[in-house]
C-alpha cells in the first residue's frame, strides 16, 4: 500500500467506509501484521469491534466499546474538495446550460448565477481547507450570489474548514452542517469574519454540546435560527454574552429531563419560538414576585412546541400561564394528552389554563372557543372551589392555598363571568 494514499494529517479526517462514517484516531502499523492501518472511531458504534485496544495494546480511544476498528487506508473514503465538488455539479463556463450527472441525480444547470443562489452539497465529500479560485482564474461569477448552503452529512472535520469554504461566500446567510464531526477552534472569535452574515444554522447530528455551543456562539455574531436536535444534549448552561440575536432555537430530539434547565435559555432577549420535542421533561417551574402574575423569563416566547416529552401534571399547563407573550403551543403526544376520556376535554382545559394562547396544536383558538372553554372550566371545578372555601360573596370567599396552585386562573375566571354578568343585567335595565 502507498502512503500517499493518505492526506497530510491524517489524524482528525472523517471518512466514509462501506456507507459508515468515522474519524481517523490512528496511522500506522499493527504488530505482527505488514503495512499500514487506519484506527477508526465509527459514528455507528456497531459497525466496529473494540475500543482502540488489540491484543492487550490501546491504540486509540473510542467512547464507544465497540465503537473502533482497524481499516486498510484503502478502503478509507477522504472525500474531495469544495472546489471539486463545484466543478463536478456545474462544469465550466461552456458546460453551465448542460445537463451534468451528481451521484445518481440529473442536474440541469440553467443560467448559473441563479442557481448558485441556493446550493446543497449534501453528501458529497470533504471541503478541504483555504479554498480559494484556482490560479489563474478569477471567482466564479456566481459565488457572490450563494446565500443558501447545505453540506450536511460530508465529512467535514474541523470548522475553520467551513470557515475557508464560508469567507468566500460573502452573502452566506444559512447553513447546514448537520451529520458532520467536528474539531473546533481554539479560539472562535478569530472565525467570525466567515460567518458575519450567517442567519441560520443547522448542526443536527453532530455531536457537539451546549458547552461547546456557548463557546463558539462569538463566530456567529447576527444568528438568528440554530437548530442542535439530535445531539444528545442533557444539560444547559446560562448564555451571558453570545446568541443575543437568536429568535428560534431547536433542540428537539435529545436528553433533557430537567424542565428547569430551560431557565439557562431565558436570558436571550429575542427568543420568540423555542422547539423542545422529544425530549424526556416532565415538569418546569418559573418563579414570580407575587402569586398569579407573570415571570419575567422569557419574556419575548411567542412559540413553545413539547411534544413528546414526559409531561403528565396539569400543573404545567399553569406554569406556562406565567410566560407573559406565549400565544402558541405545541404539547401532542404527551401523557397528559390521555389524561381524559375525550380529547377535546383537554384541549378545552389547556385553553382555559393558558390565558393568552391563540395557537393549540396548530389549531387556531377561535375567541367562541375560548369563552366555551372557560365557562366549562369553571363548572367543572365549581364544587371544588366552594369545598376549599370559595365564596359567590366576597366577604366570605377564601379558597385555599391548595386549590389556588391546581387553579391559578379560577378567580381570574369568577370575575370575568361575574363582570359580563353584571353587564348584561346593566344593559337589561335600560
Amino acid at each position: 500500500m502507498k502512503d500517499e494514499v493518505i492526506p497530510s494529517e491524517p489524524i482528525g479526517r472523517r471518512i466514509i467506509c462501506d456507507g459508515e462514517y468515522g474519524t481517523v484516531c490512528y496511522v500506522g502499523s499493527i504488530p505482527p501484521t505488514s503495512g499500514l492501518w487506519l484506527g477508526i472511531e465509527w459514528d455507528n458504534p456497531l459497525r466496529g469491534k473494540h475500543d482502540g485496544s488489540h491484543e492487550g495494546r490501546r491504540y486509540f480511544t473510542c467512547r464507544h466499546p465497540t465503537g473502533g476498528s482497524f481499516i486498510r487506508p484503502k478502503k478509507a473514503n477522504f472525500g474531495v474538495s469544495f472546489l471539486s465538488a463545484l466543478i463536478k455539479r456545474y462544469g465550466t463556463n461552456e458546460e453551465w446550460n448542460e445537463k451534468m450527472v451528481v451521484g445518481k441525480k440529473h442536474v440541469e444547470l440553467v443560467g448559473f448565477e441563479s442557481i448558485l443562489e441556493e446550493q446543497s452539497f449534501s453528501n458529497r465529500g470533504n471541503p478541504s481547507p483555504g479554498w480559494k479560485p484556482p490560479r489563474g482564474h478569477s471567482e466564479r461569477p456566481g459565488l457572490r450570489y450563494i446565500s443558501v448552503l447545505n453540506l450536511s452529512k460530508n465529512i467535514l472535520s474541523s470548522l475553520e474548514n467551513v470557515a475557508d469554504i464560508a469567507c468566500q461566500l460573502k452573502k452566506l446567510e444559512t447553513l447546514d452542517l448537520s451529520e458532520n464531526r467536528f474539531y473546533f477552534p481554539s479560539q472562535p472569535s478569530s472565525l467570525t469574519n466567515a460567518f458575519g452574515n450567517l442567519r441560520v444554522l443547522s448542526l443536527n447530528h453532530t455531536g457537539i454540546t451546549w458547552k461547546k455551543v456557548l463557546q463558539c456562539a462569538a463566530m456567529w455574531p447576527v444568528l438568528e435560527e440554530l437548530h442542535l436536535a439530535s445531539n444528545s444534549i442533557a444539560s444547559l448552561e446560562r448564555t451571558v454574552n453570545g446568541l443575543q440575536c437568536l429568535t428560534l432555537l431547536n433542540i428537539s430530539h435529545n436528553e433533557l429531563t430537567d424542565g428547569n434547565q430551560l431557565h439557562a435559555l431565558s436570558e436571550m432577549p429575542r427568543l420568540k419560538q423555542l422547539i423542545i420535542t422529544n425530549n424526556r421533561i416532565s415538569s418546569i417551574e418559573f418563579p414570580v414576585t407575587k402569586f398569579g402574575c407573570s415571570t419575567d423569563y422569557f419574556s419575548s416566547l411567542t412559540s413553545l412546541s413539547v411534544d413528546g416529552n414526559y409531561i403528565s401534571l396539569w400543573s404545567f399547563m399553569n406554569e406556562l400561564n406565567k410566560l407573559k407573550s406565549l400565544q402558541s403551543l405545541n404539547c401532542q403526544n404527551n401523557p397528559l394528552m390521555e389524561s381524559e376520556k375525550n380529547p377535546e376535554t383537554v384541549r378545552q382545559l389547556i385553553i382555559a389554563k393558558i390565558a393568552n394562547l391563540k395557537y393549540l396544536n396548530k389549531t387556531e383558538i377561535l375567541q367562541k372557543e375560548r369563552r366555551g372553554a372557560e365557562l366549562d372550566y369553571r363548572k367543572m371545578f365549581g364544587m371544588n372551589w366552594l369545598k376549599a372555601g370559595g365564596s359567590n360573596k366576597s366577604e366570605f370567599n377564601n379558597p385555599s392555598l391548595t386549590f389556588l396552585l391546581e387553579h391559578p386562573r379560577y378567580t381570574a375566571l369568577i370575575e370575568i363571568f361575574d363582570e359580563e354578568m353584571h353587564s348584561c343585567r346593566t344593559l337589561r335595565g335600560f
